[in-house]
């Protein structure tokens, strides 16, 4: 079995949880009955776009170890060889990466000419995934197990790109006249779907010719169930095995044995709607960044698993404190008199979605601090597949968003390009700011790490600068995983849940 990230995130289980992370190849009785026990998985967030990987889907594959693209995660964060066995770069716009010998889930054989096939789609789809939007990706068959891909402009990153869930490599099969891809017995994992019924739930079985040898669970029954108190109760009733994101409020009600807590790379912030609304006036914008404070919600809301907000980036990504860069040229705040004169008849939009709990909770509370300085607000409350579309429209003034900052590439920058430049395809704040764009495009083009790093954070203040988005809070994700189940990965990133290992004891 390869050496990934998978590795590195499934120690951060407690105890019981690390011996089952490395086993034996040998049978035993144990073994058996291992064989024969499917997991029963309770997720957060049902398919928006049964399942596509070209959407917020995408994650579901890769936690579920459907899905893979040619890299994954490695422990450090770097690309390691996933569908590719290695891989070389041959000028600042080319790479050559060589395939193992892999089969998809519908029998057919991992090519060359498959993987250019996924890959231009890929980079052909409206929208295209976040992953890609700031970069333009060109697949060239060189042989059967040979691979060319050149990007538009420099891409230093471009291997760690690859290991996003939304670049998976699917059989031709997958791909439909419609643009549309179906994950449904195409991808390469470990675990195959066999059955999507809808948003409700979906029997996922083993692939038994995985090219990393077979899993030890037979299978996953997986629920969907957007209700987090919902999920807990599933969970302290013996239906699930795993139920993920538990909400805080439910957090200690559950048995210390089965509460897992988990650092996340998950910022929570209010994203301000630049491009139409009450706030395209930034002073306005300005007024709101000093009406809200997110501490107030570390204690009251999410009962302690989450940290102040810092910036774009907490604690769980480590280097980013080093480089952050003060704040400057922002625009001032007006006053509460003022803010009521401009914004008279108007009211804010205030959006968010109950997949994560303490959202809706958050909105009431940063509600009544945006009333009290001035502002007329109203909240439009849904599941987020029912509001996702309205969104990316501009047809709201704020969004309450939980953000996984890290999870398209494990790069910073892929982040920064799809939420915040002109023509980022997740651009919900609408942001069209040309000294924005630079810096994010500074960063993109960086190939030294520490280098990349410190444009990172300058982009995060120019960003910042802007009042496009108030971060809130850092959370920490708390993962519910019932006695005798082992091998579960708890993953900062949120990118994987289920590995080879993972089982019912």
């Amino acid at each position: 079995m390869r050496t990934t990230f998978r590795g590195l995130i499934a120690t951060l289980a407690i105890s019981p949880l690390l011996a089952s992370c490395f086993v034996s190849g040998d049978s035993s009785a144990s073994d058996a009955a291992d064989a024969d026990a499917r997991l029963r998985v309770a997720l957060a967030i049902p398919p928006s776009q049964a399942l596509s990987p070209y959407s917020n889907d995408a994650t579901v594959l890769s936690k579920l170890f459907v899905a893979e693209g040619l890299t994954v995660l490695g422990e450090d964060g770097t690309a390691e060889p996933a569908l590719a066995e290695s891989w070389t770069r041959e000028s600042d716009t080319t790479w050559t990466f060589e395939l193992r010998e892999a089969s998809f889930q519908d029998g057919t054989e991992v090519t060359a000419e498959s993987v250019v096939n996924a890959l231009t789609r890929a980079n052909d789809a409206e929208p295209k995934p976040r992953v890609l939007s700031d970069v333009t990706l060109t697949a060239t068959a060189v042989d059967v197990d040979t691979v060319t891909l050149t990007t538009g402009s420099p891409d230093p990153v471009l291997p760690l790109r690859l290991a996003s869930p939304a670049l998976g490599i699917f059989s031709a099969s997958a791909y439909r006249q419609d643009g549309t891809v179906s994950p449904v017995g195409t991808a390469t994992g470990a675990f195959e779907i066999t059955e999507l019924n809808g948003r409700a739930s979906a029997t996922v079985d083993r692939f038994d010719d995985y090219w990393g040898g077979p899993a030890r669970a037979s299978g996953i029954d997986v629920t969907w169930i957007a209700d987090g108190t919902a999920r807990a109760n599933a969970l302290r009733g013996g239906d699930v095995d795993i139920a993920e994101w538990i909400p805080t409020a439910q957090a200690a009600l559950l048995d210390e044995s089965t509460r897992h807590e988990v650092p996340s790379v998950r910022t929570d912030g209010l994203i301000l709607n630049t491009g139409s609304g009450v706030f395209t006036d930034a002073g306005l914008r300005a007024s709101a960044r000093e009406a809200v404070d997110g501490s107030a919600l570390v204690d009251s809301v999410f009962g302690g698993y989450a940290d102040p907000a810092q910036g774009l980036f907490g604690p769980a990504v480590p280097w980013a404190a080093d480089h952050r860069v003060g704040l400057t040229d922002r625009a001032e705040a007006r006053t509460t008199a003022e803010v009521r004169a401009r914004t008279e008849g108007r009211t804010v939009r205030l959006a968010t979605y109950t997949n994560r709990a303490e959202l809706p909770e958050a909105a009431t509370v940063l509600q009544q601090q945006l009333e009290q300085a001035g502002f007329t607000v109203r909240q439009d409350v849904r599941e987020y597949s029912q509001m996702e579309a309205d969104l990316l429209a501009g047809e709201y003034d704020a969004l309450v968003l939980s953000r996984v900052t890290l999870l398209d590439t494990g790069d910073a920058v892929a982040y920064l390009a799809s939420d915040y430049t002109s023509d980022g395809v997740y651009n919900i704040a609408g942001l069209a700011d040309p000294d924005v764009d630079e810096a994010i495009r500074a960063a993109a083009t960086e190939s030294d790490p520490e280098r990349r790093r410190q444009r990172i954070m300058r982009a995060e203040a120019e960003i910042l600068r802007t009042d496009a988005v108030v971060p809130l809070v850092h959370e920490q994700v708390v993962q519910g995983i019932a006695d005798g189940v082992e091998g579960v990965l708890l993953d900062p990133r949120e990118r994987s849940l289920i590995d080879l290992d993972t089982r019912r004891a």
